[in-house]
């Protein structure tokens, strides 16, 4: 969840991608849908579902929306003609083959992970398809704003100017049955929280990822979430998938099946994916966070992520610059 710190009123429409009032949304020649939530924008076309804030001079925000708007119109097409390449194992040459500004944002995203993976891992462009649309949408609302946020079903892009600062907090499975990153403004949020994070403009950081087996996406780790900091939202996205992905025992209380069986068109396949956890003994849990805490030391150490945040079965580990 994102809520402004000062809600601002809807802009004028700029665009034939925007609708002119609240509640008539507005269906793009290319099938995607706009509509306005007060003064947020929400985009939906497909599995792709977006809320877009904007703050700032009103003409720069108006202008803001509208080239968001523009933007998204055939993006899920784009992507969807390099569905197989983008479903492919990864490889260095992957990105060579691939034209679309955000297929290209999704093999960059995951080619830091290359040299260390070896053939007993996987790892696919997919992985960062949810940060990698969020970021693009960023780049397309420009950068003369004071601040603004796409959120990607969870996974959210950040611009913030010189000054400005984000609010943020974590919400675990002691708040809630599914775990999630809420941003809320000063002064509180819809959900209870234990932790709260000022972001500023100097910090860098520019994205912020959720993974876990109890989200919308398939998990071949245990983590009841994983939450990271990074530069943009596609460098968080693929950290928080690796991290929750190594986050993981063999034991059996957790129950696997087969990717496949779940999503029939998964890049995963037959890979078994996490779909229960039952009651893990401490050693278990230490276990498993331990194996994740380690590869996100990794992706800190080496500058990937600026912090991951995990949970399992009421534990946590946090690594972060102190």
């Amino acid at each position: 969840m994102l809520s402004s710190a000062a809600a601002t009123a809807r802009p004028p429409v700029l665009s034939a991608n925007l609708p002119a009032v609240v509640g008539q949304p507005v269906q793009m020649l290319s099938g995607a849908m706009a509509n306005w939530l007060d003064h947020r924008l929400h985009l939906q076309h497909g599995p792709i579902d977006l809320i877009i804030t904007a703050e700032g001079d009103k003409g720069e925000v108006a202008a803001a929306y509208a080239r968001a708007a523009d933007a998204f119109c055939g993006l899920l097409d784009r992507l969807v003609d390099e569905l197989a390449i983008l479903r492919l194992p990864a490889e260095s040459k992957i990105t060579g083959r691939l034209k679309g500004p955000v297929a290209k944002r999704m093999a960059a995203a995951i080619s830091p992970y290359l040299p260390r993976h070896d053939k007993a891992d996987f790892i696919t462009p997919m992985i960062a398809v949810a940060g990698s649309v969020a970021d693009e949408i960023l780049l397309a609302m420009g950068d003369k704003l004071v601040r603004a946020s796409v959120n990607n079903g969870g996974d959210i892009a950040l611009y913030l100017a010189e000054g400005a600062f984000f609010d943020i907090g974590i919400a675990d499975d002691r708040d809630t049955h599914l775990s999630d990153f809420a941003m809320a403004a000063s002064g509180g949020g819809h959900m209870p929280l234990h932790g709260r994070i000022r972001l500023h403009y100097d910090d860098g950081i520019g994205g912020i990822a959720t993974s876990g087996w109890r989200g919308r996406s398939l998990s071949l780790g245990i983590a009841d979430s994983v939450t990271v900091l990074a530069q943009n939202a596609a460098a968080a996205d693929v950290a928080a998938s690796l991290i929750a992905n190594a986050i993981t025992i063999s034991s059996p209380a957790i129950t696997r099946q087969p990717a496949a069986s779940l999503v029939p068109d998964s890049d995963l396949k037959d890979r078994l994916v996490t779909v229960d956890v039952g009651p893990l003994s401490a050693d278990e849990i230490d276990q498993a966070l331990a194996a994740g805490a380690c590869l996100a030391r990794h992706m800190f150490d080496d500058g990937q992520i600026m912090t991951a945040y995990a949970r399992l079965a009421g534990r946590s580990f946090i690594i972060a610059s102190e």
